[in-house]
């Protein structure tokens, strides 16, 4: 798998969240939009997009849930997940590591670094 993104699949439940990452994300790359797991699960069997960008905490399905769902499935078992998260501890990074996710990022971000964050967990997943 190339480090290169070519196009993020973004979901947040928190709309005005969504404007924000949607401001500084799609300024780089192309942007597949869901407020919500079940519909991110849709758009990911479907677009194939090269990373995923998900909240931890959304009604219905969350973060984890979401996750655990793409990994189940062929289409999307590799796809590269980072998280969002509000409150996150040192091992729980481990420990959504170990489910399977390429990384967190915590919030509050740092919304224009997001980029730069994001291309460097990809670089370390191939390294």
């Amino acid at each position: 798998m190339a480090a290169h993104i070519e196009t993020v699949l973004l979901v947040d439940d928190d709309e005005e969240i969504r404007a924000l990452l949607e401001l500084c994300l799609g300024r780089v790359w192309p942007l597949l939009i869901a407020g919500n797991g079940h519909d991110a699960l849709l758009i990911a069997e479907r677009e194939r997009p090269s990373i995923a960008l998900i909240d931890l905490c959304m009604p219905g399905m969350d973060g984890l849930a979401l996750l655990h769902a793409l990994r189940k499935r062929e289409a999307t078992a590799s796809l590269p997940v980072i998280l969002l998260t509000a409150a996150i501890q040192s091992d729980e990074v481990e420990h959504y590591r170990a489910l399977g996710a390429l990384g967190v990022i915590p919030k509050p971000f740092r919304p224009f670094e997001l980029p730069t964050l994001m291309r460097r967990m990809m670089q370390e997943m191939l390294a």
